[in-house]
């Protein structure tokens, strides 16, 4: 199945020079009057090995059919992710190198799809938002409403986020999955 460089999203399986990579992080890039490409970091499923990788907007990717299990994120331990299989309650876990950037967006008993290919498991499929914890932030500001101004805000997972300045410590906020970026309060 091929798909446009556009919706490429961490945590995909994809086939690039006939080996298969998990999609690490992506950024969607415009410099200046050239044309837009994504900058994609990859990393090799068999050799483990990190690229990144320059693809243009429309280029055809090839997404590699994997079986998605629906699981619940545990706990993590170091290093090592654990999650549930919902049906069975067997559990699985996957390390932080195999998950990349999408360790910013767990959190406990978080739905999710975790992706086999040939009986082992490779990957994770993140909803689109996520609802997480504003832990640090600077003050509000008593009468701000949306404008173009923006705080950083870090999350109880760690991720941070540039968020409206009437955002607290302590509040929930939807976040983007596939960019990190704030859609509104939660």
């Amino acid at each position: 199945m091929s798909i446009p460089a556009t919706q490429l999203r961490p945590g995909m399986i994809i086939k690039h020079n006939n080996e298969l990579h998990s999609v690490f992080s992506v950024e969607h890039r415009t410099p200046g009057n050239l044309r837009a490409f994504i900058q994609a970091k990859l990393r090799n499923l068999r050799t483990g090995a990190m690229f990144e990788h320059r693809f243009r907007s429309p280029d055809p990717i090839e997404r590699v059919v994997v079986d998605d299990v629906d699981m619940e994120y545990l706990y993590s331990d170091g290093d090592d992710y654990y999650f549930m299989n919902t049906l069975n309650f067997e559990q699985t876990n996957l390390t932080r190198e195999i998950l990349g950037d999408s360790v910013d967006y767990l959190t406990a008993n978080l739905q999710i799809k975790v992706e086999f290919f040939d009986g082992k498991a490779v990957g994770i499929e993140l909803p689109q938002t996520v609802e997480l914890t504003v832990i640090q932030t600077e003050p509000g500001i008593k009468s701000a409403t949306a404008s173009s101004v923006s705080k950083p805000a870090k999350t109880e997972t760690g991720l941070v986020v540039q968020v409206p300045p009437f955002i607290n410590e302590g509040e929930k906020i939807k976040v983007d999955t596939s960019d990190g970026a704030y859609l509104s309060r939660a």
